[in-house]
């Protein structure tokens, strides 16, 4: 057999489960030399897809290395399309270790991280879209981030965008057939129906592009700045938010200097907290520092809570991020009331001392974020490479409705198809398979 193009043909393995202690470690082989291991270490393949239980030796010693729960998978009915193998062994590092060595001596090599789903996409097992949601799958934190990821290893997107293909591409034979068959008995409209046609296809890929990065936003977190002024209560919230002492607490203003971050789960989602510096006229550098810090953070954060203490007027500085999209937050309420308003904005009042208004406001937050990440929509964009190959397909659309040629007109549909196939890796792929796999895990 031939070996796959980007592959060595050589069988592969590598260690499926984590590399610390634990009761049982699962090495998995692919290749055509996964069946003849089998035979080498356990004497005789089990049949297919039963688990069964066997001592593995040493093939040039006999000696006993573990006994393993053996798994064999004949291709093309496995993960990868190849022959492949599951060996459970008992977790010990030594265990592992020898059964490592012994395949080794048998001619199988260690696999390169996503070395396993990339065999399984060059077999035509999976496209590039449902190998890149198994990786977010496997790095996956949060359960709204396992069902993106899962909607997208299933087909989601892949579905999506072969529809789109398969619209082009009837799109493409009918420019095609008005240029070949000119003499022929076409339809007079041919040329006005691929230009609406187009103009609807683009119309569709422009509005799945205008999404607000809702997927990225999910598959990386949600950023959230915490803003105000000196002493509005920002440190003691964010403490209180991520229920430990994350940040330094004080009532000399100016303490906070550079941004403190905390992670958390809110609504499924990761999100960063980040307390930034109060804003004020700095006393030195390095406070001005701070500041310049924290309106950087604020401008390009997902959300901000503008946070002033209820027991004094707001700051003009926080008035300033109480804009659209903004949560004004009143603290520090067990020494007075919040406003009813803020800058157009109701804010939410809320006492890190004595709890009152979190949940409100953790309640805010969550609507906020599911707002933001899109959760329970269509399959979303997650990558900056599905954007751009979408971008390029909506240029090239507009390109063909502005060609004054039928030939032109053919060639910018082309285009539009290539750029598509991209995307699953129907054409076009070897410029993209390394960015796609290198990220993968080992033995995946």
């Amino acid at each position: 057999m031939n070996p796959l193009p980007g592959s060595d043909g050589r069988t592969i393995f590598a260690l499926a489960t984590g590399a610390a202690r634990a009761a049982v470690a699962v090495l998995r082989l692919s290749g055509p030399g996964s069946g003849p291991a089998l035979e080498r270490l356990a004497g005789r393949r089990p049949a297919p897809r039963l688990a069964t239980l066997r001592r593995l030796r040493d093939p040039d010693t006999g000696e006993v290395l573990d006994q393993a729960l053996l798994l064999w998978f004949p291709g093309p009915r496995s993960y990868t399309g190849e022959d492949a193998a599951e060996l459970h062994l008992h977790g010990g590092p030594a265990v592992v270790a020898g059964v490592a060595a012994a395949l080794g001596r048998l001619g199988l090599r260690q696999a390169e991280p996503g070395e396993f789903t990339r065999r399984a996409f060059l077999n035509g097992r999976m496209d590039l879209t449902a190998a890149e949601g198994i990786a977010d799958l496997v790095a996956a934190e949060t359960p709204a981030q396992r069902r993106q990821a899962l909607r997208q290893a299933e087909g989601g997107l892949a579905a999506l965008y072969d529809g789109w293909t398969v619209r082009l591409t009837r799109l493409l034979a009918r420019q095609e057939a008005a240029i070949e068959f000119v003499e022929e008995d076409l339809p007079a409209d041919l040329d006005a129906l691929v230009l609406a046609e187009a103009a609807a296809l683009r119309g569709d890929i422009a509005a799945h592009l205008d999404d607000g990065g809702r997927g990225e936003r999910l598959r990386d977190g949600v950023e959230v700045a915490i803003v105000g002024a000196p002493n509005a209560g920002k440190s003691s919230l964010l403490n209180a938010l991520a229920g430990r002492e994350a940040a330094i607490v004080s009532a000399r203003a100016g303490t906070t200097r550079d941004v403190v971050e905390v992670r958390l789960e809110l609504a499924g989602v990761p999100v960063t907290l980040a307390d930034t510096a109060g804003l004020r006229e700095a006393a030195d550098e390095i406070e001005a520092e701070g500041i310049r810090r924290a309106l950087e953070r604020a401008g390009r954060a997902d959300l901000v809570l503008a946070v002033f203490a209820a027991d004094r007027a707001p700051d003009a500085e926080t008035l300033a991020q109480c804009r659209d999209g903004a949560l004004a937050v009143a603290s520090k309420t067990d020494l007075a009331a919040a406003p009813d308003r803020l800058g157009g904005l109701v804010p939410v009042g809320v006492s890190a001392r004595t709890g009152e208004g979190l949940s409100a406001l953790r309640a805010r937050l969550e609507a906020r974020v599911r707002e933001i990440a899109g959760l329970g929509e269509a399959p979303a964009l997650t990558r900056p490479r599905h954007r751009a190959a979408l971008g390029e397909a909506v240029a090239w659309l507009a390109e063909a409705e502005a060609a004054a040629l039928p030939e032109v007109r053919a060639e910018a549909l082309r285009a539009a198809l290539r750029a598509l196939g991209r995307l699953t890796g129907r054409v076009g792929v070897e410029a993209v398979l390394d960015s796609v796999f290198r990220e993968f895990c080992i033995g995946k």
